[in-house]
Order: structure tokens, then sequence, then C-alpha cells
């Protein structure tokens, strides 16, 4: 059996959000208290955690949802992912002799951010509270300060030495520890403009002002006057007697859909503890997978990337006994999830994110916001359909979920950080839950494999998902034996590491919400009332 870390399935009434920062979590609970819904929630926790985990998310980075309302058959999907300049040329960068978009320094890789937008797009729909309610605690930290969390004193050990322009807020050396008090004076202005001015007075003051100046060209005036969040259509798949919900291209979400179909054809065994367990559900997201750097891209048709006569043959091609070859075959994260529910049965599934740590490690001046790095995610490959060109979305990591019964009512919210292997989190979580039993605490906290290239989470579909399988120490014995025995690549990595997601969940039954946050995040918390 697991070693589960010491943490319990957290049961509210009225309302509950779970975070990787118990300042945003209460933040969120809050609004919740002043007659907020579940989006006051949502907005207030990240707005939060865009001050206080700058090392994952922030102004700079995207932001993509799915908003449960009661009554309503299908959630609300939006797509808060920025799109790449005017100036975007790849055939600059291909004269620089590069064969990937640089992932850090180069502002080729900086989509214009599409997090202030996506708030705004959320608040105008759903929310109850005026923006600069959900904005104060955020602005209030960033003025006034706030205590470094464990991750966030780790994580800015990697800005040292690296004198980064508009950096300066993190403290160095002695001063950067666990509970040192950090000021974000810089962000807190950004902040008040948009709660006074909404999303013109951010990307066309002084955030744009700055942006327009560091691309040099790569963004126009136009670029940034357009607002960046679309509402979509959902993906769905009906597996296990419930409906799977995720957000569509240029999001990865269709893999951990495709996953769960796969792993529902398949003989799983009720007992994670099993060995079969873990391969079977490393195939189904292999198979899942292999092809996503062709495939993914932002006017893929997500429908037919779930199409049974597309995923019934990789199901197929799964044996109990050997790791398949996949056709093509050759031989820490920077991302926040939050979930949010309240009492009449409304749900957020939110994640927002950098893409990789401090994102390109490009700065914004006076304002200390780093920009997000989510243009590596183009290819370089000429006539790819996910080319870096002019106001492009480039495939996205970020891939929320949430769960509704036949009739539509809202069952589970989850996601998780981790680049490339969020699919792979969130069918292992989606299996503990539907096919296991497991309650909440039980499922986030139980050992976790995940398919790694170079780094844990991401180039794993660079290689096509030919990779090894890494596996937290505290999983089953036999895992690492029975994966080992079945052809895979085995890799023990440290119990409880953030290499391995940090993933939240919410379920809601019986008039009861039940939440845990990720005891991998260290500061997380399933805050309810």
């Amino acid at each position: 059996m697991d070693t589960l870390a010491p943490i319990s399935t957290r049961l509210a009434v009225n309302g509950m959000i779970c975070s990787v920062d118990h300042l945003a979590s209460s933040a969120g609970v809050a609004m919740l208290r002043r007659g907020g819904n579940a989006v006051d929630a949502a907005l207030a926790a990240n707005a939060v955690l865009a001050v206080t985990t700058q090392h994952m998310c922030g102004m700079g980075g995207d932001l993509f949802a799915l908003v449960h309302e009661p009554g309503e058959a299908t959630p609300a999907v939006l797509n808060a992912s920025g799109r790449s300049g005017s100036g975007a040329d790849p055939e600059r960068l291909r004269a620089e002799g590069h064969e990937r978009v640089p992932r850090t320094g180069h502002i080729s890789a900086v989509p214009v951010p599409g997090c202030v937008d996506g708030w705004v797009a959320l608040h105008e729909r759903f929310a109850r509270l005026e923006l600069a309610e959900l904005l104060e605690p955020a602005r209030r930290y960033a003025d006034e300060g706030f205590a470094v969390s464990p991750t966030l004193a780790v994580a800015a050990r990697r800005l040292e030495g690296l004198g980064l322009p508009g950096a300066g807020d993190f403290p160095t050396g002695p001063a950067l520890y666990a509970g040192a008090r950090m000021r974000r004076p810089g962000v807190a202005r950004a902040l008040a403009a948009v709660a006074g001015g909404g999303r013109a007075a951010f990307y066309e003051g002084e955030f744009g002002q700055r942006l327009l100046d560091l691309g040099n060209g790569e963004f126009s005036v136009d670029d940034l006057a357009s607002p960046g969040a679309d509402w979509m259509e959902g993906l769905a798949l009906d597996v296990w007697g419930r409906r799977l919900w995720s957000v569509p291209p240029n999001s990865q979400g269709y893999l951990t859909l495709a996953g769960a179909w796969i792993t529902a054809g398949l003989p799983v065994p009720d007992d994670p503890a099993d060995p079969l367990w873990a391969h079977l559900l490393v195939e189904a997201a292999r198979q899942a997978g292999y092809d996503r750097q062709r495939v993914l891209h932002e006017g893929a048709d997500g429908h037919a990337l779930l199409a049974e006569e597309r995923l019934a043959p990789r199901r197929d091609a799964i044996s109990a006994e050997r790791a398949a070859p996949l056709p093509g075959s050759y031989g820490g994260g920077g991302t926040i999830y939050l979930c949010a529910a309240d009492s009449s049965g409304m749900g957020v599934s939110l994640i927002q994110s950098n893409y990789a740590g401090f994102g390109s490690l490009i700065v914004v001046p006076e304002l200390g916001i780093f920009l997000q790095n989510r243009g590596a995610g183009f290819s370089l490959e000429p006539g790819h359909p996910a080319e870096y060109r002019p106001r492009r979305r480039p495939p996205h990591t970020l891939a929320p979920a949430l769960v509704t019964f036949p009739d539509g009512s809202l069952d589970c919210l989850l996601g998780t950080m981790g680049g490339d292997s969020q699919p792979q989190i969130l069918l292992q979580l989606l299996a503990r839950r539907y096919l296991s039993g497991q309650d909440p605490a039980t499922s986030v906290a139980a050992a976790r494999w995940v398919l790694a290239g170079d780094d844990v989470g991401f180039d794993v579909w660079h290689r096509h998902g030919d990779v090894r399988v890494t596996v937290e120490d505290h999983a089953p014995p036999s895992w690492f034996e029975g994966l080992s025995r079945r052809g895979h690549r085995v890799a023990r990595m440290p119990a409880w590491s953030g290499e391995f997601g940090h993933a939240h969940l919410i379920a809601l039954g019986g008039g009861t919400l039940a939440g845990t946050a990720d005891p991998r995040s260290l500061a997380g918390d399933a805050a309810g009332w």
C-alpha cells in the first residue's frame, strides 16, 4: 500500500476552494462569506497566487477555466491563452540557428499574456462582487507584504546571479528563506490598475507599454488592444458512468479524456497497488498522446481527436504483459491549478501558468511581472500547423477538468500543474476515484507515475512517449518490479515531489463539498465554509 501523507479530506457545506497557497484559499473563502459565488472565490484566489506564487503563475501568464452552472447541461469553457505578436517571424529564428523556439531569454517565447483578459471575462459573465473587491486581498499582499512560501524560497534560488532587470522584489542570499517578508509594489500597482480600469488599464497602460518596449517589434498596439479570452464549446466523453469535460485545442485536455476512455476498455484491477493497474494506465496515456506533437494545434478538431475509430485501435494495441512499441518512437513546472465550489452547485476548474518556472525569465521592468514562455510550444518546422507565426496560439499543456453526472449536475472538479504530465496525473486521479472508489485525500496523496523526457513534465511527446516512467518513492514496491518486467524504463523519484504535480480535487454529493489540496505543494490548503 501507499504510504500516505498526513492529510484528510476537508468537508464543508457553504463553499470550498483548493489551491497551492493557504493565503489564496483564505481569500477565496472570504469572498464566499461576503456573498460571492465560486467564480468570485476563484478570481480572488488566483489574484493572490499571482502575487505569492510568481514562480508558477502570474499576470504575465495564461489562463483556462471550466465553469459549471447549476441547471446548465454543459459547462462554460474559457480559453484565455495569449497569441504570438504580429512580429513573430520563424525565418528569423531559423536564421539564428534555432531548431526550436528558445524556452528562456528570448521574446519569441512570449505570447501576449491572457491572464488578465481571463479574469475580466470570468468576472463579466459570472461574478457577483466588484472586481476591485476581488483583487483587493492580492493588492494588499503585494503592497504590504506576505510570507515567502517554502516552494517560492526554493524556486527563487534559480534567480540568484542572473541579474534579471525588474526582479529586484525577490530577496536573495541570507534574506531568502521560507517565512521571509516580501513586497511586490509593481504588482500592487498593476492590480490597482486592473481594479480601477479593467483590461484597458493593463494591456494599454503601463504593462502594455513596457511589453511593447521589451518586444522591440514583436508586438503591436493592436495585439494588446484585442481581448485574448474566448468562450468556446467544451470537449466531453462518457466514461465510468460520468461525463468528463475538458478544454479543446489549443489545450492538450483531449488527452485526459482519451486516456480515460482507453483505460475504461482495459482489464484494470480494482486495487491500485497491483502493478497491472499502473502498467495499463501508463500504456493508456502513451497510446493517447504519442502523436501529440503532430496533431495538437490551435485549429485542431478536438472531437475528431476523440473519435472512437481513432482511439479503439490504440486501446486494442495495449498488452497486459508488455509495453507497446509506438509508431514513430525513438530512443518543475510553472503552473497553478485551483478549484472552487459553492452551495448552489456552481463549480470552477481554473488553471493559470507561466509554463516553466519563472517563465521566459524576462521581467517587465518597474512592475516585476515575469512573462510566460508558452511560445516554446510552437514548432519551427516549416509548414507545421503549430508553426511560430503571427497572432497564433501555441499548443498548450494547461488542461483543467470537471466531471458531471448523466443528469448534468456537477460531480467533481480536478486539475494539476505538471506540464506534459497533467493528463497523466488526472487519469490516475480519475481511475482512483471511479474505478477504485477512493476518497479525495487518498486519491490526491497516493503515489504517482509520470512519463518523463529529459526533464520531468517536459519533452515527453517530442519523443512520442518513448520515455522513462518516473515513479514516486512511496509507490507500492510491486510497481517498480512490475513495470520494469513489462519493459518500461523505470526511474525512482523522491516521494511528495513537486515534479509529480500539485493536484487538487473537490467532490460534490449529498449537500456536502469534499476537497483536498495536494501535500506536494507544501503550502496548499483546502479551505471550506
